[in-house]
């Protein structure tokens, strides 16, 4: 049923704004052009209220739920192309269609760590996607291979390499096309909204110079796969990293000396602010020499180890174990702190804080088994305005699948049970089967906070990383009438995309 006039009214409805509060409020949407209205101002212009008034008795109208790390679901794998564009393509539009009926309406697809031929091919077949009645995909996240021999996961080890030419690397196997300035790659196929994220650790050889150049260009960049001591990590941020791939899997485990890639969620205020003024002594480009070097003598010493044994060696392939476990032993060392003269003053108004840098944002895995919801809850709580909830979810993704073993890839078999996914014959997790919307109510029960709160981490936390809060993850004006409505015990009801309901819940 279509509104005569295109104007659409919500009412009896809660609204998560982005504060994470619910508040009852009615919403116009302009369900020809697919945007969100603002109510008051439509009005007055057009001198007409909706034809079209949906009752939602008393249920929740949020923001689609937007997925940045998304591996495959419904039985196809974004990873894999078997050399026809047109059944991949009809692959992404199958995940499109289906992934609706969990409240998912933006999604970035994510390879993992491929044999460096696919990359163009797979990265240039991943450029915006959308339909009428299906979810958008906003582009691709490349997770590898740049990444941490000792944190590959289930990603697969020969396949791993460094950026000895730095940025050049980069160009070289994902594909320059691919990694072309934002404006000329967004221009290529027509699109106003796309993403493209790079998940890779900086301590690998000539990744961090990489850094200021991929963001140059609008890649967002994760860190992720690493053994980064705080110090790296701090000094990848200030180089513009802006996100932590799943955090506590793949990483250090905190430790009270190092708390390493985890402990940039509470980087405290006195971490040594590097510079801004580019070739002084401690800007980014050129680290503070004296102690930031000293402190990365073993870690330095450690990575040339493995590349001289190579990646077959005992060093270079640590025992598979799960990645919510460290493997590699945490270094006790301390962070650089900023000199502070016994001049300086100190902050008197309570709840006043001086922030050393912009904190990246993070990924969580709530399926209740990639990280404990003790953990889930203590990250949330230290800073919760970067929680970003994601599935990481396989091609088995499904919430109709059966438990057991499924094939994957490459001769390797997933073992399911419930939402566990493991490589058969290990403890390895290899992503999950996990689906967002029930992310979103495990993370309200893990932490205690609201289920607008909740939904504020699978649709506003999202947007604002990658810089498109003012089209996806909001109810603003102007934005995309992406929508979904939930009960109080956020389940699905129904989902709509452009202002058309296109999937609801028998």
């Amino acid at each position: 049923m279509s509104s005569p006039n295109g104007l659409v009214c919500f009412t009896n409805c809660l609204l998560p704004l982005e504060d994470g509060s619910l508040v009852e409020r009615d919403l116009w949407i302009d369900e020809r052009r697919g945007v969100i209205l603002d109510s008051q101002k439509t009005f007055f212009l057009r001198r007409e209220r909706p034809d079209r008034v949906i009752d939602l008795g008393g249920n929740i109208l949020s923001p689609g739920f937007m997925d940045i790390q998304i591996n495959g679901a419904y039985g196809f794998d974004f990873s894999v192309y078997d050399g026809d564009d047109e059944v991949y393509r009809a692959g992404m539009r199958h995940v499109a269609e289906r992934i609706i009926e969990t409240g998912v309406t933006s999604l970035v697809p994510t390879i993992i760590t491929q044999e460096k031929s696919l990359y163009p091919k797979l990265l240039h077949l991943l450029r915006p996607f959308a339909s009428p009645t299906t979810a958008t995909l906003l582009g691709w996240h490349a997770e590898g291979p740049f990444i941490q021999m000792a944190k590959r996961g289930a990603h697969a080890p020969q396949f791993l390499v460094p950026a000895r030419e730095r940025f050049a690397s980069f160009e070289e196997l994902y594909g320059a096309q691919n990694l072309v300035d934002q404006e000329d790659w967004l221009m290529a196929e027509g699109n106003d909204v796309g993403v493209r994220i790079v998940t890779a650790a900086p301590e690998i050889e000539g990744v961090m110079p990489s850094i200021p150049e991929l963001i140059k260009r609008g890649v967002v960049f994760s860190i992720g796969h690493s053994i980064a001591t705080t110090d790296i990590a701090t000094h990848a941020v200030y180089h513009g990293a802006r996100l932590i791939t799943h955090l506590f899997n793949a990483m250090p485990q905190l430790h009270h000396r190092d708390p390493s890639i985890i402990g940039l969620l509470g980087a405290s205020p006195s971490l040594y602010p590097f510079a801004s003024t580019p070739g002084s002594p401690a800007s980014p480009a050129s680290p503070a020499s004296g102690s930031w070097h000293a402190r990365q003598t073993s870690l330095s010493k450690r990575l040339a180890q493995l590349q001289i044994e190579g990646p077959g060696s005992p060093a270079a392939a640590p025992k598979a174990t799960s990645e919510a476990f460290d493997d590699q032993q945490t270094p006790p060392q301390t962070p650089i702190l900023r000199a502070l003269a016994s001049t300086d003053d100190l902050n008197l108004r309570k709840g006043k804080v001086e922030e050393a840098f912009e904190r990246p944002f993070y990924e969580l895995i709530v399926d209740g088994i990639h990280s404990h919801p003790n953990s889930v809850r203590l990250a949330y709580s230290s800073y919760p305005d970067g929680c970003i909830l994601i599935t990481d979810a396989m091609k088995i993704l499904d919430p109709h699948l059966h438990d057991g073993v499924h094939e994957w890839r490459d001769g390797k078999r997933f073992v399911k049970e419930g939402d566990k996914l493991y490589l058969e014959g290990t403890d390895t997790l290899a992503g999950s089967v996990v689906t967002l919307d029930k992310c979103v109510r495990n993370f309200s029960r893990f932490t205690g906070c609201s289920l607008g709160e909740a939904i504020k981490c699978a649709t506003f936390n999202p947007a604002r990383c990658l810089g498109i809060e003012n089209k996806k993850g909001t109810l603003r004006s102007g934005a995309d009438a992406d929508l979904v409505v939930l009960d109080r015990k956020g389940n699905v009801l129904s989902t709509w995309v452009k202002g058309k309901e296109v999937w609801t819940k028998n």
